[in-house]
């Protein structure tokens, strides 16, 4: 019972400590601080925008007029945060807010909406998202369960738990995968509508947002789907409540459906180029090779000062294994924009077939400065492997068999044949036993995830007249993933106790 005590009387202690909504002025129970919040922010930002597309750099015009438009939401935000506004190149309609006022919004959902009010209607939900702390709240929800599950296995085991109180939780993993539950997207609904008010935007806009949502929602368009609907679920509920909440504030306002359609005429022009871009990617994730060079060469003919279409020819090119070509197309990318990683990364990746060791490793050394990827730790995990510096490698084998998938698996593989000559204990696992005469039987098991030969195994002893002795004995044949094998030695008699038995060699099966 002390132990439950223990683990009971801080948990009681934070439930009772509650935050106040900066934004409704409500008492609720969040356990990450402002202070965490901005770090989090700040640190997922830059890695959240390279990740889904990087900064879309075409329209310098367009990039202004959002953060002019989100810049006047947040002055009269309840909860001043050091927020920044950034458009994505990406063409899946979404927008999101990370904690501390990081705001993002995609190419894609602009070019769908029909007035700066419009606009505002989006950045001033995003502003109160952040505002209101709801992804600290998501995350205190998360904390709070793994609590609870803790003190039911304390209850319920002897088991030292220890420092698994909270769980050991990420706070920033998944903050971009977080989705807000009902009452967090009406009240960003509410106070965004609120602050378009102060702002000088007819809130009239928000509502017609939601109707075009609804629609657009019911007609089940695959990329709304898959962007703001995902994790902003319209409802013919929130229409209603926009309506009352409108009907609540003083009329009339900014729409601004001109200026609006004037400042996105370049990138609504642009949007075929980008359509044919979007489809040349799917052609070539289905292997259709010769469909997306030409989409690709489509979307170039439109217009060429897209980095992305002439990275899409350098993918094709290096699919083809024309791999030249497929460098000077990624250089091509990064003479256009030189702070997106994808271009490194592939570039590295091209060079690293051709032989360019060096160039290869500045390439993906580049790469992981703007986002780390399993692909690029991998290569350059072989890189330093051939020349030798072992170390290094294991570095990025390390984070990259965390990371699991196939890069993972050939990761592991990796380290394994790095370290299995020099520590095979640490592989293949041992175990003693006795048979019905006393005589010692060892078991090994091959704990990698590749086949293993000519396991060898070191039996320490004290012969009948008082040796020490040690005999080397094998392991017939191969060793497959996670399988054992058992030798009956003819040693004994052994009772059990101390294994004296250390694998002493393996390899791997080539």
């Amino acid at each position: 019972m002390s132990r439950i005590r223990a683990l009971l009387i801080p948990l009681l202690a934070i439930l009772a400590g509650c935050s106040v909504n900066p934004v409704t002025g409500d008492r609720e129970l969040v356990f990450v601080s402002e202070a965490q919040e901005l770090q989090m922010g700040a640190q997922a930002y830059l890695p959240s925008q390279q990740s889904q597309g990087g900064e879309y750099d075409i329209d310098p015009a367009l990039t202004q007029y959002v953060k002019d438009v989100g810049g006047r939401l947040a002055a009269v935000s309840d909860r001043q945060l050091p927020y920044e506004f950034v458009v994505l190149n990406n063409s899946v309609p979404n927008a999101w807010a990370l904690p501390g006022g990081k705001i993002a919004i995609n190419r894609g959902l602009l070019t769908e909406l029909n007035s700066e009010a419009e606009l505002a209607a989006v950045l001033g939900h995003e502003v109160v998202h952040a505002a209101a702390r709801h992804s600290a709240q998501q995350q205190t929800r998360g904390m709070l369960s793994q609590v609870l599950v803790v003190a039911a296995a304390v209850a319920s085991s002897d088991s030292d738990y220890g420092n698994m109180a909270i769980g050991g939780a990420s706070l920033g993993a998944q903050l971009l995968q977080s989705r807000y539950g009902r009452d967090a997207e009406l009240e960003s609904d509410e106070y965004g509508m609120k602050y378009m008010s102060k702002a000088g935007y007819n809130p009239q806009g928000a509502v017609e947002l939601q109707q075009t949502f609804v629609r657009l929602s019911e007609g089940r368009q695959q990329d709304w789907i898959s962007g703001l609907f995902a994790s902003h679920p319209p409802s013919q509920q929130r229409v209603s409540a926009n309506r009352a909440t409108a009907a609540s504030l003083p009329a009339g306002g900014k729409t601004g459906e001109a200026e609006y359609a004037a400042v996105l005429k370049k990138t609504r022009q642009l949007k075929p180029a980008y359509e044919a871009y979007d489809e040349g990617r799917k052609a070539l994730s289905e292997n259709n090779v010769d469909e997306a060079l030409a989409l690709a060469d489509k979307a170039l003919d439109a217009f060429s000062g897209e980095a992305n279409f002439h990275a899409l020819r350098g993918d094709v090119r290096l699919k083809q294994k024309n791999l030249d070509w497929a460098v000077t197309n990624y250089t091509r990318a990064i003479e256009r924009r030189d702070d997106f990683f994808y271009y490194y990364l592939q570039r590295g990746l091209a060079r690293e077939k051709l032989g360019q060791v060096d160039a290869a490793e500045a390439d993906l050394q580049r790469s992981l400065q703007y986002l780390p990827t399993a692909s690029a730790h991998y290569i350059l995990g072989n890189i330093a492997n051939k020349r030798g510096d072992t170390k290094a490698a294991m570095e990025h084998y390390r984070v990259v068999a965390e990371s699991g998938g196939a890069y993972g698996e050939a990761a592991t593989a990796a380290m394994v044949r790095i370290e299995l000559p020099g520590n095979p204990s640490a592989y293949v696992l041992r175990r003693c036993d006795a048979d019905a005469a006393g005589k010692l039987v060892v078991t090994v098991k091959n704990n990698t995830g590749v086949t293993v030969e000519g396991v060898q195994f070191a039996i320490s002893f004290t012969d009948s007249a008082g040796r020490q002795q040690r005999v080397v004995q094998s392991v017939r044949g191969q060793l497959p993933p996670g399988e054992v094998a058992a030798v009956n030695t003819g040693l004994g008699p052994y009772s059990g106790g101390d294994c004296p038995v250390e694998v002493v060699a393996a390899k791997i099966v080539e």
